[in-house]
C-alpha cells in the first residue's frame, strides 16, 4: 500500500491509488490526479464535499489532521485516510479507503457533526464534486458520458456532453412514474474517464448532475436533499460514495461496479438454456388480440425459428385484476391453460406479459385494497400515467404477497414457462405518506422495490425453477436494484437501433454474460428489420409480426409480408448457427463514443464476431481481440469470404451501409 503523503510545499494532502491520487487541500477542497500514464490532473481544486443548510452551503472546512489505518471490510483489505476539519462548529470527516484489490478506484464517505450548541437546519449534502477540463485543441465531442437517470422523453443513456449542457440526473421520480437508474455517472475524453457513484445496497434518491460550461470545463458531483435538525453532538453520513478513472469507455467501470457489489453480497443470476431461444410476441395484434389469433400464427412462429410465443396486454380483466378477460376467455383459467397448452402443443414455450404495481380505479384491486395504495404527501393516489393506474406501495406485505400469489398462478396453474413484467413505473417508485402502512420514512417506498422484485422472483423460482422472469422497465435506465432478480433484460421499447446496441453493451456490462439480453421486437429498430444490431451484441432476437391468415384485426405496418418472412427466416437460421448470445461480449476493445465505425466483439469458442455500425463507411477497420496467429475472415450475413488476417493486430479495407458482420476464424 502506498502511503499518505503531506506535501508541505503546498500544503495538499495526497491520497494515491492505483492508477488515480485524491488530492485534498488545506480547505478540505479536492481534485483528481489520474495516474494511468505518467500525471495529469483532471481539474482545478473544487468544493468537493459539502453540507447545505437553509442558511447556505457550507464547503470551507479548515483541515485539522488526518490519519491512516489498515482496513479489512467486504470489498478487500484496505487502506482508510480520515481526514478531520471545521467550518465553525460543524465538523467534517472524510473517509477515503484505496483497497488493493479495486485499482483505478476509491471510496469515499463523510460524515458531519455538530460541535456547537444549538441545532443546524440541513436540507442536504454534496459529495464528489470535481472538475473535470477539455484537453488543448480537442475536437467536439470532447467529452462522451454514460448517464441513467429515467424521464418520459426516454433520452440515450450515453450520450456526447456538448457545450452548454446539463442534467440534474435524479434518481429519484422526474416524472409521475418515470424515474430511478443505476448510480453511476460516468463522463470520458479520448484519454481518459472520471466517474463517481454509490454502492449502496437499496435505491437512494439522489442526483447525479451532469454539467459543461461553455469554456467547455466539465462538472459532476452527488447530491442529496436531507431535511433534518442536526442537534448539538448528533451527526449523521452520506452515503457511501465512489471516485474512479479508467482509459476507454464506460464498460469497465460498469464492469467494475458490478463486481464492488456482488463483494457486498449481490447475486445475479444465471439465465436458463431457455431465455436464450427467439422470440415471437402476440403485441403485434395489440390489446384486442384474440385467442384465435394467437393459435394461427403459432404454426407459423414454429416454422420460422421462433421457439418462444409471449401473450401480451389485453388478457386480463383489468390493470390489477390479473384474471382472464371473460370476452376471450369465458372459461376463465380452464380456457387459459388450454392455450398455454395450445403453445406447448406447437413446440413453443409460454410467457405471460403482466404489469404488477399498479392498478386501474375501477378495478376490484382498488375497489377493494385502497389501504394498499402508496399515497402522495397531499394524501392523494400516485397516478402511473401510460396505464390509467395508481400505484400500489411495493414496501408492504400484502402487495408482495399478493404479487408472489399471481406468480405461483400463472406459472403453476396456467402451466407458463415465463413472466414478461413490463411498465415504466417498475424502475422506482415514489415516497409513500400513507399512514396505513406506518413507514418509518417515506423513501421506504422508493428503497422497498427490490424487496418487491425478490417477493416475485422467490416465488418464481420455488413455484416454477429455471422459470425465466423478464424485466421490461419501458425506456427507463435500468436500475442495478432489479437485476438481481431477473434472468431475462430487454431493450425496453427502443427507439432507435443505437439504442438496441448502447443498452446490451450497457447491460452486459451491468449484469455478464449469463444474463440473456433480448433485443426487444425487431420492428421497433430503424427500418424494422435490424435484426444485426440486437446480433452484434450478443442478443436474443424476437419480433411480434402478425399473420396476414390470421382472422380479425391487424396492424398493416406489422404483418409478415413474404419479403419479411425470408428475412426473418434468414436471421433465425444465422442466431441458430451463431448463437453469439452464448458467446462472451468484449466490450473494452472499442469505445462506444470516440470509435468509429461504432464495434462491438463477441468471443466465442476462440472464433471473433466483430459488428461494425455506421451509416456509410469506407476505410480501413481495426479488428481488435485477436490472438497471435491467421485468422479466416466472412462475412457471414452474406457469404463472402473476405480473405485471411495475421494476429495480433490486423486491420481489413470495406465498405458498406449500416452495419457489416465478420467472423474472425483461427485457422
Amino acid at each position: 500500500m502506498l502511503p499518505v503523503a503531506a506535501l508541505a510545499l503546498s500544503s495538499v494532502i495526497a491520497v494515491p491509488g492505483d492508477g488515480l491520487r485524491l488530492e485534498i487541500d488545506a480547505q478540505m477542497h479536492s481534485r483528481v490526479v489520474a495516474t494511468l500514464d505518467g500525471e495529469q490532473a483532471l481539474g482545478d481544486f473544487s468544493v468537493s464535499e459539502a453540507l447545505v443548510t437553509t442558511g447556505g452551503e457550507i464547503g470551507d472546512f479548515a483541515l485539522e489532521n488526518h490519519e491512516e489505518t489498515d482496513v479489512q471490510d467486504a470489498l478487500g483489505a484496505g487502506r482508510l485516510v480520515t481526514l478531520t476539519g471545521h467550518a465553525g462548529s460543524i465538523a467534517k470527516i472524510v473517509k477515503v479507503t484505496r483497497y488493493g484489490n479495486r485499482p483505478q478506484w476509491l471510496t469515499v464517505q463523510v460524515r458531519y457533526r455538530n460541535d456547537g450548541d444549538a441545532p443546524v437546519a440541513v436540507t442536504g449534502y454534496v459529495n464528489s464534486r470535481y472538475q473535470f477540463d477539455s484537453t488543448p485543441r480537442a475536437q467536439e465531442p470532447a467529452f462522451w458520458s454514460y448517464q441513467s437517470a429515467s424521464y418520459e422523453s426516454r433520452p440515450d443513456w450515453v450520450l456526447p456532453v456538448k457545450r452548454d449542457y446539463q442534467r440534474k440526473n435524479f434518481l429519484g421520480m422526474n416524472d409521475a412514474d418515470y424515474g430511478g437508474g443505476t448510480p453511476v455517472l460516468d463522463v470520458w475524453r479520448r484519454d481518459v474517464g472520471l466517474a463517481i457513484g454509490h454502492l449502496e445496497l437499496v435505491p437512494k434518491q439522489i442526483s447525479l448532475p451532469l454539467s459543461r460550461q461553455r469554456d467547455g470545463t466539465v462538472h459532476l458531483a452527488l447530491t442529496a436533499s436531507r431535511e433534518k435538525s442536526l442537534g448539538p453532538g448528533a451527526s449523521f453520513d452520506t452515503v457511501r460514495s465512489f471516485v474512479a478513472v479508467h482509459r476507454g469507455d464506460y464498460f469497465g467501470v460498469l464492469r467494475a461496479y458490478r463486481e464492488l457489489m456482488l463483494a457486498q453480497g449481490v447475486k445475479l443470476a444465471d439465465s436458463p438454456a431457455d431465455a436464450f431461444e427467439p422470440i415471437w410476441c402476440a403485441w403485434g395484434y395489440g390489446r384486442e388480440f384474440t385467442p384465435e389469433q394467437v393459435f394461427e400464427t403459432l404454426p407459423v412462429a414454429k416454422r420460422l425459428g421462433f421457439r418462444w410465443a409471449t401473450l401480451d396486454d389485453g388478457w386480463q380483466t383489468a390493470i390489477g385484476d390479473w384474471t382472464p378477460n371473460v370476452e376471450k376467455f369465458p372459461r376463465g383459467d380452464a380456457d387459459m391453460k388450454a392455450l398455454v397448452d395450445r403453445i406447448h402443443a406447437a413446440g413453443l414455450k409460454a410467457q405471460l406479459w403482466w404489469s404488477p404495481l399498479a392498478a386501474a380505479p375501477a378495478s376490484m384491486m382498488h375497489r377493494t385494497h385502497s389501504d394498499w395504495l402508496l399515497k402522495n404527501a397531499d394524501g392523494s393516489f400516485r397516478n402511473i400515467t401510460w396505464w390509467d393506474s395508481h400505484y400500489l406501495c411495493p414496501a408492504i406485505g400484502p402487495v408482495r404477497a399478493d404479487a408472489a400469489a399471481f406468480v405461483r398462478k400463472a406459472l403453476v396453474d396456467w402451466g407458463f414457462d415465463g413472466l414478461k413484467i413490463d411498465g415504466q413505473h417498475l424502475n422506482a417508485a415514489p415516497s409513500c405518506y400513507n399512514p396505513d402502512h406506518h413507514h418509518a420514512s417515506p423513501e421506504e417506498a422508493s428503497e422497498g422495490i427490490p424487496g418487491f422484485f425478490k417477493a416475485i422472483w422467490d416465488s418464481a423460482q420455488s413455484s416454477a425453477p429455471g422459470s425465466v422472469v423478464e424485466i421490461c422497465p419501458c425506456g427507463t435506465g435500468y436500475s442495478f436494484f432489479t437485476l438481481p432478480f431477473m434472468n431475462m433484460a430487454v431493450a425496453s421499447d427502443p427507439e432507435s437501433s443505437w439504442q438496441v446496441r448502447l443498452k446490451g453493451k450497457t447491460l452486459k456490462a451491468l449484469a455478464g454474460d449469463r444474463l440473456a439480453y433480448f433485443g426487444d421486437h425487431v420492428e421497433m429498430s430503424e427500418g424494422g428489420e435490424d435484426f444485426a444490431s440486437t446480433f452484434a451484441v450478443g442478443g436474443v432476437i424476437g419480433t411480434n409480426f402478425a399473420w396476414p391468415g390470421a382472422p380479425g384485426k391487424k396492424d398493416p405496418t406489422l404483418l409478415l409480408t413474404p419479403h419479411r418472412e425470408t428475412v426473418w427466416k434468414k436471421w433465425t437460421d444465422l442466431y441458430a448457427a451463431k448463437r453469439l448470445s452464448d458467446g462472451e461480449y468484449l466490450g473494452s476493445l472499442y469505445d462506444i463514443g470516440f470509435d468509429r465505425p461504432e464495434t462491438h466483439v463477441v468471443r466465442k469458442n476462440g472464433t471473433l464476431y466483430y459488428g461494425f455500425f455506421a451509416q456509410h463507411f469506407a476505410g480501413t477497420l481495426q479488428l481488435r481481440g485477436l490472438e497471435p496467429g491467421r485468422y479466416q475472415l466472412s462475412d457471414y450475413v452474406n457469404g463472402r469470404d473476405l480473405g485471411t488476417i495475421e494476429g495480433p493486430a490486423a486491420t481489413l479495407r470495406a465498405s458498406f451501409d449500416h452495419s457489416l458482420l465478420i467472423e474472425a476464424r483461427p485457422r
